[in-house]
């Protein structure tokens, strides 16, 4: 498992500089911005994944409700709305340079995107306003389900129906359609990495959940 961390570690660290000294091509309007693709984008991958992790975790709760499920349910979900701020702000430091704003409310993939997570949030909100462990967890489990599932909706369907200046938006080009096969090269293996990286959290805060939990119930 240690090596497993080392690795995760000199995969991350190498495409993160890569991703800075690599030599881009000129991209109308982007210019040396499109660097950004290397982080912005694998950030809401992760989250995504993060998301999708915990709606499972959540379905097995309500299937089998052991506290582990519970754990980790709410470990992904916290990776995932850490990776969501991140994607909010590395796109916020996108369009300041690219649309001389640092947020646009014109703009409804930000926008709703903000709204996703304020929704995702409320999960925590819900899980501190009940004592009992099993209530919390039964009750944030068919929160988090009903969370999760306005995500596609959020980050990607309703924002394609409107007027957008992202890319892939009407009358924009996607990324697909402008990425030199260079700027690939780092694209896929840094989402890859942050996801490692996120489940590396996941982890790390599902164990500080049981001690928790075990320090709780030694005091009952």
């Amino acid at each position: 498992m240690k090596l497993v961390k080392i690795g995760i570690i000199i995969w991350l660290s190498f495409f993160i500089i890569a991703g800075l000294i690599i030599s881009v091509p000129d991209i109308q309007i982007l210019k040396q911005s499109s660097r950004n693709l290397f982080y912005h984008v694998p950030m809401w991958f992760t989250m995504f994944v993060a998301f999708f992790s915990s709606f499972v975790y959540s379905v097995r709760y309500l299937n089998n409700p052991k506290p582990d499920f519970d754990h980790k349910a709410a470990a992904f979900t916290t990776v995932g709305i850490l990776f969501g701020i991140c994607g909010l702000f590395t796109g916020s430091l996108w369009a300041r340079f690219t649309w001389g704003a640092w947020w646009t409310f014109a703009e409804p993939r930000m926008n709703l995107s903000a709204v996703a997570l304020l929704i995702l949030s409320a999960y925590f909100v819900l899980r501190s306003a009940f004592d009992d462990p099993e209530k919390r967890a039964k009750m944030a489990a068919v929160y988090n389900i009903f969370a999760v599932s306005t995500v596609p909706f959020l980050f990607y369907i309703i924002p394609r129906q409107l007027q957008s200046l992202h890319p892939g938006a009407e009358g924009n080009p996607a990324f697909s359609e402008i990425t030199a096969p260079v700027l690939r090269l780092i694209f896929y293996p840094a989402i890859l990495g942050f996801i490692a990286l996120s489940f590396w959290i996941a982890q790390l805060i599902y164990r500080y959940l049981r001690i928790q939990d075990t320090i709780a119930n030694q005091e009952i």
